[in-house]
């Protein structure tokens, strides 16, 4: 065909395909896209799902409105039964909690992942002998089965399990949150179980094959983390390394791993070709191939969410690509990330997925704003300039998600994101894949050489990592508007605000510093009682300073202190200056040790003879910004142990007050109130016991004579904590009622 009919031919084809997209009653595929985004989002903020003859009338009237031949009217026809698909969705995964919880339940589960010991992770395929479908996932902890387990197995199980539930606190790890966006609603343990499939999946077998061959590595852990996806076996040590220097997200079978995975092999591919006849030889080849590989590769990792939606994102490029139009950066993300959520609507719940969506988005940002600049240089310099230069981007404009997801930064993530990310993707990476290959059918001294290659990068990397001084800041939530700051400075460079509309770049900047101006009133103080499970921890706070009331729970793998309390005072901005202790239970000071660590200056008071412990007893008293703190239990310091010894503190301000009762029960409380009754009327009153039956006598309460009641007891907690008739009475009298598990009350 001569060169002008050829390109006349294109061109026609071309405004067909643009004529077929635009004419009335098409809408563009990025318009679809828009449309799922905007319909899914509400899922990230509804504090509840709509009932369903609400879905039943948006989807009534999003019909009706599709009949209008109008397109914007139609784009919100759209929207609206993509927000009922999502609605749905999210439904779905949420009816095995609401229904699930409380009753036995005979059910055959297959395991998905296991850690060998006590935590298994599974799907409930069948349910009191009928088959469920989806199947919905669960977490079982605390206990062994009764032979070696592996994923793949089919087990039948006597199940006890709950939804998942997290914590409220601001500034720390949603755990329910990330449960959902898992797909694994239910926690809870197995009362019996009996084998029913033994065999091991594929993936299992090679897995504990690749574990065996690789027990004489130091880095074998990493390795399987990197290659598999295997991330349980990975000690905490690693993981708080990675986390300082923000390189976590190497570890995480994503985008970059399965994207790398897809372009080798169609490199591979490509290169194949060379060997192959004209007619066989297309260009689709190569990217349908390395679409294929990267599903196979997420397959071999588990599948799990992050790399799933990895091979849909790809899968969504790719037939972009297939289709033969240009596309823009921004056309390609809004299509994936639409793919995305609409395949799974509950992702939209998925910190990882935001930060890999808002890493795209950024660098897309950065290289049309400030794209690299073209100086002759190197090849290799031109590498290196490149590679600082998109770190730069990267660290500047994903700033504000990082706040928002992780609550802090790492001040030496650029530096050491510029060793990891060529070293891992470039060096480590295919040197375990290449190792994962030769596994199956390889010369031996072949593969021992590459897993050796690839533990010596690893040996190289944590080498540099660990001279790192550590860099984690946890940001107040204060800063996360300034956190956009390099977003603004870079608009208003690139287009000349700062000349052109100087009042307006003023003003924006004032608005981002806003909340840095803002200061507590000296005349309130607040009480926080923290989310932290069965146990207690209070929080008085005034001025940006605090005192805490007990710290919470411990247990084997950490505590509240380290994972909930000091979280949540950083996002405050508040400093902590002292300790109460009520009593030495574990659900009362498990956080003390790690909140030391963080704050090793403060000052303890408990009714326990410990050392360096100034005494909780009947007589002390002290001013602390402007409150009185008064100890009215136990009557002296000893050696006695339980609640009846808990420390029972009031803070009074002049005009209102609370009184902080611990642990103690009916014996304690008349005591107390037999010798000091004038004293415990109070406006506030923290519930003994966490408001156990055993505690929160008439008397007492008759006493108090309160506005409101504050118990701290956990969901699904064994022994009904919570639930004492008399302090249900209390609250029904009184002016005030206050339900929930987090508090925040401004005391004028």
């Amino acid at each position: 065909m001569p060169r002008g009919t050829q390109n006349s031919h294109q061109t026609t084809a071309q405004q067909s395909c643009t004529l077929s997209i635009n004419r009335e009653g098409c809408m563009k595929i990025t318009t679809v896209g828009v449309c799922i985004i905007c319909g899914i989002f509400p899922l990230l903020i509804l504090p509840q799902l709509p009932g369903t003859l609400t879905l039943a009338f948006l989807t009534l009237f999003a019909c009706v409105l599709a009949f209008i031949p109008v397109k914007t009217v139609r784009y919100i026809a759209l929207t609206l039964l993509f927000f009922v698909w999502g609605i749905l969705s999210a439904k779905q995964i949420l009816w095995a909690g609401e229904t699930l919880t409380g009753a036995t339940q005979d059910a055959i589960v297959e395991i998905t992942a296991t850690d060998g010991m006590t935590t298994h992770y599974g799907q409930i395929t069948h349910l009191q002998g009928r088959r469920i479908f989806p199947a919905p996932g669960l977490v079982l902890y605390g206990e062994y089965l009764p032979q070696a387990v592996c994923a793949g197995q089919q087990w039948s199980m006597k199940l006890k399990v709950r939804a998942v539930h997290g914590q409220l606190n601001d500034g720390g790890f949603d755990s329910q949150r990330y449960a959902i966006a898992q797909h694994q609603p239910l926690i809870g343990r197995f009362l019996q179980a009996s084998v029913i499939e033994p065999n091991c999946s594929l993936r299992a077998q090679y897995l504990a094959s690749l574990q065996t061959t690789l027990q004489p590595y130091m880095w074998n852990a990493v390795i399987l983390g990197l290659g598999m996806g295997e991330r349980l076996s990975v000690p905490k040590e690693i993981k708080n390394i990675m986390r300082d220097t923000g390189t976590a997200h190497l570890m995480a079978i994503s985008g970059l791993h399965i994207a790398f995975a897809a372009l080798l092999a169609a490199g591979l591919i490509r290169g194949g070709q060379v060997f192959l006849p004209g007619r066989w030889i297309h260009w689709q080849m190569p990217l349908i191939g390395g679409i294929c590989c990267a599903a196979f590769y997420a397959w071999l990792t588990g599948m799990q969410p992050p790399a799933l939606r990895t091979v849909v994102a790809l899968a969504t490029w790719g037939m972009l690509k297939l289709s033969g139009r240009q596309w823009s950066g921004w056309d390609v993300w809004i299509c994936c990330l639409a793919a995305i959520l609409l395949m799974d609507p509950v992702a939209i719940l998925s910190q990882s997925l935001w930060l890999s969506a808002a890493a795209v988005a950024a660098l897309i940002f950065w290289y049309q704003w400030f794209p690299c600049p073209e100086w002759q240089l190197p090849p290799v310099l031109r590498a290196v300039v490149s590679l600082i230069h998109l770190q730069l981007g990267i660290t500047l404009l994903l700033m504000p998600v990082q706040i928002v997801i992780f609550h802090g930064i790492s001040l030496t993530s650029f530096i050491a994101n510029l060793l990891a990310i060529p070293l891992v993707t470039f060096i480590t990476v295919p040197l375990i894949l290449a190792a994962m290959v030769v596994h199956l059918s390889g010369p031996l001294i072949l593969e021992q050489g590459l897993w050796f290659l690839a533990d010596r990068s690893l040996a190289l990397l944590f080498w540099g990592l660990k001279s790192l001084q550590e860099g984690w800041i946890n940001i107040a939530e204060r800063w996360q508007w300034l956190s956009f700051s390099p977003w603004f400075l870079l608009v208003v460079w690139r287009l000349n605000a700062w000349r052109t509309l100087p009042a307006m770049c003023v003003a924006v900047g004032l608005l981002m510093c806003w909340p840095l101006w803002q200061k507590p009133r000296p005349d309130e103080w607040q009480v926080y009682m923290l989310d932290v499970g069965q146990g207690l921890a209070m929080v008085i706070a005034r001025n940006g300073k605090a005192i805490l009331y007990d710290t919470g729970l411990a247990w084997p793998e950490g505590d509240s202190g380290q994972q909930l309390i000091i979280p949540w005072l950083h996002w405050h901005n508040l400093e902590p200056e002292g300790v109460i202790l009520s009593h030495e239970h574990l659900d009362h000071r498990g956080g003390l040790d790690s909140i030391l660590h963080t704050w090793p200056m403060l000052w303890i008071r408990s009714p326990s003879n410990w050392e360096h412990h100034q005494p909780c007893v009947r007589g002390e008293a002290w001013q602390w910004q402007g409150l009185r703190f008064s100890v009215h239990w136990p009557l002296q310091a000893s050696n006695d142990k339980g609640n009846n010894h808990s420390c029972v503190v009031k803070v009074y301000d002049g005009t209102n007050s609370i009184l902080l009762t611990g642990d103690i029960e009916v014996p304690a409380e008349q005591k107390m109130l037999s010798r000091y009754w004038q004293q415990v009327q109070t406006t506030l009153l923290q519930v003994p016991h966490h408001g156990s039956n055993t505690s929160s006598s008439l008397p007492l309460i008759q006493r108090v004579n309160g506005k409101v009641a504050l118990a701290s007891a956990s969901r699904y907690n064994a022994i009904t904590h919570g639930d004492c008739p008399l302090i249900k009475l209390s609250i029904a009298i009184n002016s005030k009622d206050i339900n929930g598990l987090i508090l925040h009350i401004r005391v004028k």
